[in-house]
This record gives structure tokens, sequence and C-alpha cells, in this order.
């Protein structure tokens, strides 16, 4: 595995499945940006404005747990596919918890170096984690592909 590919399996690892903050004050310096993580346009800079998203998701779910299901790398860019599971226990989201699982998928496009997580690209399922809590409606899918 590369070095690229084991740091951010590292990340996800640690910071996600295992809960560890001091991970995100070693692995995502100050200068670090990531977006796609709450709003769609929102940008997130350093630790001190990631923690608090991370520290929401992880009170929610504090059974949170994400697989990695294909890794690419390629120069400085790392691509994760990956599966998030939870139980919705907690208060993190200002939802009062329903004790519903969620089943749910993302992407991320990371960009490494000095073994540091410099940059991300996020794009995961929140809709569907809506959806699945009962915040929202369920989809009806076969609306999409109705004959018109």
């Amino acid at each position: 595995m590369s070095d690229g590919k084991a740091l951010v399996h590292r990340w996800f690892k640690e910071v996600w499945n295992q809960g560890r903050e001091a991970t995100i004050d070693e692995l995502f310096p100050p200068e670090a940006v990531t977006f796609g993580l709450g709003e769609i346009d929102s940008e997130v800079r350093g630790p001190d404005q990631f923690k608090p998203f991370h520290r929401n998701l992880r009170t929610a779910f504090p059974d949170l747990h994400i697989t990695i299901q294909d890794t690419i790398a390629e120069d400085d860019k790392v691509v994760v596919r990956f599966l998030v599971e939870g139980t919705h226990k907690g208060q993190g989201l200002d939802i009062a918890p329903t004790g519903r699982k969620i089943h749910l998928s993302g992407m991320s496009l990371l960009r490494v170096g000095e073994n540091k997580i410099l940059a991300g690209w996020n794009n995961w399922d929140q809709l569907g984690m809506l959806r699945q809590l009962g915040v929202i409606p369920p989809a009806h899918a076969d609306r999409f592909f109705e004959k018109h």
C-alpha cells in the first residue's frame, strides 16, 4: 500500500472508527481545507473547524463505523469509496435520537503530502441519512423510472 493510501486508511480508522481527536491534530494541519462535510459549499479549515463536525457525528452516532470499499491513489491524490454505518443515539445533529440505524455511501478525494491530509473533497449521502432517520419522507424511486 502506498504511503498516501496508508495515511488515508489510518485517518478513517483512527478519526472515525476509533474517535481519536489527537489524530486530527496530527494529520490535518491548520492550513488544510476540506469541502462537502455539511453544506455543499462550506469550507472547513484546520483541526479547530473540523473537530465540531467530527464531534457532532460521533455524538449522534457513537457506534459510527466507516468501511473503506475502494482506494485509488495517483500522485498526491487518494480517492476512497466508503460505507458509513451507525445507530442514531445522540443529539449531535440537533435531531432527537431516533435509535435508527443508518447505512449510506460516500466518496472522498484527498490531497496528501508530508504525511498530512492537505485538502479534501467529500460527497456522502446526507439526504439518505436524513431519510433513514425519518427526518424527511422516504424517496419514491419508482417515480424516476415511470414512463411519461
